[in-house]
């Protein structure tokens, strides 16, 4: 672990003894733990071999001619609870979840159903994405999209802009602190608004001293892979106001998103419920429907 980012050191440490006080042997617990560190190790690699191929200065000269950014800010901004709806093939808890032979097509059927950002995974090992998946996906979509990543590299920000990008997830459990304040700053100077994900109220406190300005709260832990629906009413109350909140992670239909609302997400960012349905976009519109109740109308933050 002499190699780890402090975040992930951090969650192994926590996890380590929340654990033995729990009854589960630290070995166990190792070995549950190490997923974070496994998708880390192989963003690492990949990332060394891209930077081989394309120099910075190429990817800066890219992202100059890449289409001005979408206002992300003005498309979660709005009374109702917005949908980011993700293009997601698989993941290191379910495995293979879909193929997604065309991830514009799926896009625009979000997009059609209502969704306000379309998320894309750009990691190939764990999740089956792409730097062309994020292309393809800009191109067919007016709404922002977000480049869905484990980001330890201000290359890859530049990269997020060139291929088309108008935010880029930050996870606080992956980055120290000097990086994590980098990479805001960075992400917001080259035209990204960075989604910075928190799973701890240690973690929250991180992402608002770095300046973060949407704050995701995930409910699924990085550690274990156990979703735990009640953690974002837990930390969301902290999170000082005009900072927007968004649940990620947990949602299965309208009813979940309600529980997310009344416990103040400005967002949800859904994708493994999306992908595994038979009809996305009417999935999205029930979301939308469900997000857009006048109920739901009040001060979240």
């Amino acid at each position: 672990m002499s190699g780890a980012p402090e975040g992930a050191r951090w969650l192994v440490r926590t996890a380590s003894l929340r654990s033995v006080g729990q009854g589960i042997q630290p070995e166990e617990t190792a070995n549950r733990v190490s997923v974070l560190d496994e998708i880390l190790d192989g963003v690492r690699a990949d990332l060394a071999d891209r930077q081989r191929r394309v120099t910075l200065d190429r990817l800066k000269d890219m992202a100059r001619r890449a289409p001005s950014p979408v206002d992300a800010m003005a498309a979660l901004k709005g009374q109702d609870v917005a949908v980011i709806a993700e293009v997601k093939r698989a993941s290191p808890s379910k495995g293979a979840m879909a193929a997604i032979a065309d991830p514009a097509a799926l896009a625009g059927d979000y997009e059609a159903g209502g969704a306000r950002v379309i998320s894309v995974l750009t990691e190939p090992r764990r999740f089956g994405g792409s730097l062309e998946d994020l292309a393809a996906v800009r191109e067919a979509v007016q709404v922002p999209v977000l480049r869905k990543d484990f980001v330890v590299s201000s290359y890859q920000l530049w990269e997020a802009r060139a291929y088309g990008a108008d935010m880029a997830l930050l996870i606080v459990a992956a980055l120290p602190q000097n990086a994590l304040v980098s990479l805001v700053e960075r992400a917001l100077s080259i035209g990204l608004v960075p989604l910075v994900e928190v799973h701890t109220d240690d973690e929250l406190d991180r992402a608002v001293e770095a300046g973060a300005k949407i704050i995701g709260v995930n409910a699924r832990n990085l550690g274990t892979l156990e979703v735990d629906r009640g953690l974002f009413a837990r930390i969301a109350p902290r999170i000082p106001d005009g900072i927007i909140k968004v649940a990620e992670s947990g949602i299965r239909g309208p009813h979940d998103l309600l529980a997310y609302a009344a416990a103040g997400a400005n967002a949800v960012l859904v994708g493994e419920s999306l992908v595994t349905g038979k009809d996305p976009r009417s999935a999205v519109a029930d979301l939308v429907t469900a997000g857009s109740h006048p109920a739901l109308r009040g001060d979240r933050g």
